[in-house]
């Protein structure tokens, strides 16, 4: 059977700028975007309201995923976090790591098939951040086969084929 897919967009979904490199759009898209709010909020006075506010806030946020520790409760230690603190947070990583799964590949294609919960929440994103007080609920959904709920498409059905047995079978064994 042939498959005819009309309703495919050949458009792009972006526009390349006039100018690339003009210094005021660039500056303004990196505001817009964030240009690093802990350095921001550094060269601010320790007294200054709004680095206080923001300065706790950020580092309360930076402590239930797990990004710092308890006792780093300076904004000097949040320029310290690297892109491996995050991935470490990862539901991905953290099923790998409790055991779950025989290989971080392996983590994934279980989180996509819908086999992984956290708390009573069923994930099927491999990038969602866990937080520390959720980590300890990362686990198998109820429904998932792994989890204790019903056997899947193909257990079933070498069950089935095994309790039932075919016709064939049987005028075989007679010979």
């Amino acid at each position: 059977m042939v498959h005819v897919n009309f309703y495919r967009n050949y458009g792009k979904t972006f526009k390349k700028p006039r100018r690339p490199y003009e210094k005021e759009r660039l500056d303004s898209e990196l505001k817009l975007v964030g240009d690093k709010p802990a350095r921001e909020l550094l060269t601010l006075d320790e007294k200054n309201p709004r680095r206080i506010f923001e300065g706790e806030a950020l580092l309360r946020r930076m402590n239930r995923y797990g990004l710092l520790a308890e006792d780093q409760n300076k904004l000097d230690y949040v320029l310290a976090v690297t892109v491996e603190n995050f991935l470490q947070r990862r539901l991905q990583t953290i099923v790998f790591k409790n055991g779950m799964a025989k290989s971080i590949h392996h983590a994934r294609v279980l989180i996509r098939q819908r086999h992984i919960r956290v708390g009573k929440q069923l994930v099927n994103i491999p990038s969602f951040m866990v937080r520390v007080d959720t980590e300890k609920h990362v686990d198998f959904s109820l429904t998932s086969p792994l989890g204790g709920g019903p056997a899947g498409r193909v257990k079933r059905k070498n069950q089935k084929k095994a309790s039932g047995g075919g016709g064939g079978d049987v005028e075989e064994e007679e010979e």
